[in-house]
């Protein structure tokens, strides 16, 4: 029997048609969270298994890139036709997601909760990456019934006041959650929104991740009761596709190492810079482990 991952990620694997700020398009560019997160947290030497439905026109070279660092594609299913495809367009420092026609659905391209191989489920940490509600709902479900601090997730239906008592319902079983900040859309939003949030929710939630983009971010840890924030490091930015979700990657390879929180968001950071540092993907997929370890020592000698 295959040996489990030590982190799983579960989401899309999309191909991304980017529209910059500036109006300069690159097309056909390999995406997707999973994509993403995963080459966050194998930068680190973290052992990393997939859970997604891959298009049948998903580049080869991507996913062969992927095993090439020793992620587990195991769970990676062919879905038999041309996979999810979005314009992703970037406006006055926001970035809006148009499916493209003629595409399959978004839960057509998510994975179920019936499709995590059974040797992943012996893995140490899950993270639900953002897919429509009911999928993620679904997967949460199953991984909940599985013992310790296992999961972590990240939405794609923000936080509102017509979502709120679903998401806390959701997230009872839940010990991590990652949330950009543009993603909470409450009408009363005060500065300690993560403590009442996290208060609120009650269960197995443990942290609530806010992700500020350029302004950084903060972590609120309930059993602690605090509130570590970070700052954003200040390497160039070519193109911020995937940022957030290599950071997520290289977060939770830090906290599966055993690393403190503040070390385990210092990787995060480093991730995310080579995400920033080119368009797409390209950044991370050259990325190498001795690379992320010089930025890491040029980051924390920088603190």
């Amino acid at each position: 029997m295959s040996r489990a991952p030590d982190l799983v990620i579960l989401g899309n694997l999309i191909i991304d048609d980017v529209v910059a700020e500036d109006g300069s398009t690159r097309l056909g560019q390999p995406g997707g969270a999973t994509l993403y997160c995963a080459l966050g947290a194998s930068l680190w030497g973290c052992a990393v298994g997939l859970v997604s439905r891959r298009g049948d026109d998903y580049p080869d070279a991507t996913l062969a890139a992927l095993a090439t660092r020793g992620v587990d594609l195991a769970g990676v299913l062919a879905l038999g036709r041309p996979g999810g495809r979005c314009w992703l367009r970037y406006r006055g420092g926001r970035r809006t997601i148009e499916p493209q026609a003629g595409r399959p659905g978004h839960l057509a391209i998510s994975p179920a909760a019936d499709e995590i191989p059974v040797h992943y489920l012996g893995a140490r940490h899950f993270h639900v990456a953002p897919m429509p509600f009911i999928a993620q709902h679904s997967i949460v479900d199953r991984l909940a019934r599985l013992s310790g601090d296992r999961i972590s997730l990240d939405p794609h239906l923000p936080l509102r006041e017509d979502t709120l008592d679903g998401w806390q319902r959701l997230l009872r079983q839940v010990d991590r959650f990652f949330i950009g900040h543009d993603e909470v859309q409450l009408a009363q939003l005060d500065p300690q929104w993560p403590r009442s949030f996290a208060t609120a929710v009650g269960g197995r939630l443990q942290q609530v991740i806010v992700k500020r983009g350029s302004e950084g971010g903060l972590v609120y840890d309930v059993a602690t009761d605090r509130v570590t924030p970070w700052r954003a490091a200040r390497w160039p930015v070519v193109d911020p596709t995937g940022a957030g979700d290599s950071f997520a990657g290289g977060v939770l390879s830090g906290l599966l190492a055993g690393a403190p929180l503040v070390d385990a968001l210092q990787r995060g950071l480093v991730s995310a810079s080579f995400a920033l540092a080119d368009h797409g993907a390209d950044g991370l997929l050259r990325a190498t482990p001795a690379q992320a370890q010089a930025r890491l020592a040029e980051l924390t000698g920088a603190a």
